[in-house]
């Protein structure tokens, strides 16, 4: 299932209320070019069905449309790193 994926400052999140979504994966400019994943979060009800990959993958988007870094601190991104060569040049 495909969802409504929207865009805030630092996060990507799935639901109506920005402070508290029922899906998000958060990021911090740790300088202009790098971003640090720090942080994924699905609630029980989407877990298994492939929510955090969907939110993964827009921050996959983000870094190679505006040429960013990602250092991987959460540790869903770390997995996303390691099972993915494809995206290896983007990880710092």
């Amino acid at each position: 299932m495909t969802y409504d994926i929207k865009e805030a400052d630092n996060k990507f999140y799935i639901g109506e209320d920005i402070n508290a979504p029922i899906a998000e994966i958060t990021f911090v400019y740790r300088d202009e070019h790098t971003i640090d994943v720090n942080h994924t979060f699905v609630s029980p009800e989407l877990r298994g069905g492939g929510v955090a990959k969907q939110l993964f993958n827009r921050v996959i988007d983000k870094a190679q449309r505006e040429n960013l870094k990602i250092i991987p601190t959460c540790s869903y991104a770390k997995v996303q790193f390691e099972r993915d060569a494809s995206i290896a040049s983007l990880k710092v």
